[in-house]
């Protein structure tokens, strides 16, 4: 990937395969990196190292959390996610039953999209107005940094406290590999080469400190 391209991430949840797939790969063919869950539970699980940019879901999922459900639930952790409902209500049902629940949600009736590259493009502009986890104002460093996800933020502040990728991954509850990824996405989403392996951890460290002080403190 080249410096500076920030490959987005969707989450897909269907509990329909073949649908599943057919729409996974729609958005592989846009340069997503997708992940895809039958399930509400599913979904939650590979969230929790996937870090989605964006999820779509079917809001009947045929069993509990159902689609709305998993979305608040995955907004509570991660309020930048983009969400993009698929359901067989009408568009004004839809908005009616998530309404109140999950803010900034777009919707897509899958029986009247004529194709797979419809729903990826409702998916696109949905994601372009996804909410900004934080609403502080500044330079363009800092837009940057308030764009990461909130596992990236958190990860970038643990980088910034001078953090092993190893201790973040115990502190996170997640894999070093995930780890690695989540930083080698931090770098990407900064501009920052993932090539030198000391540089671009003293810029991010910099970043942070600049922007939000020691991170030391709150460790």
């Amino acid at each position: 990937m080249a410096v500076g391209v920030w490959q987005r991430r969707v989450l897909v949840v269907e509990d329909h395969a073949l649908m599943r797939s057919l729409v996974a790969d729609a958005f592989r063919q846009r340069d997503f990196e997708v992940a895809s869950a039958g399930s509400a539970q599913d979904a939650l699980e590979q969230a929790r190292t996937f870090d989605p940019d964006l999820l779509v879901t079917d809001i009947d999922l045929r069993q509990r959390p159902n689609g709305v459900e998993l979305a608040t639930i995955l907004r509570q952790g991660s309020p930048h996610v983009a969400v993009l409902f698929l359901s067989n209500l009408s568009r004004e049902a839809a908005a009616a039953q998530a309404r109140s629940t999950v803010e900034g949600a777009s919707f897509v009736n899958k029986g009247a999209i004529e194709s797979v590259d419809e729903l990826v493009d409702a998916a696109e502009a949905v994601l372009a107005d996804r909410p900004v986890a934080h609403e502080r104002t500044g330079s363009d460093a800092e837009a940057k940094l308030l764009r990461l996800t909130t596992a990236q933020l958190e990860t970038t502040r643990m980088l910034a406290a001078g953090l092993s990728n190893a201790e973040i991954a115990r502190r996170r509850g997640v894999s070093v590999r995930a780890v690695e990824k989540t930083v080698e996405r931090v770098f990407a989403a900064l501009g920052l080469s993932g090539g030198d392996r000391t540089t671009p951890r003293v810029a991010v460290a910099t970043l942070y400190t600049t922007t939000f002080g020691d991170p030391a403190t709150g460790l």
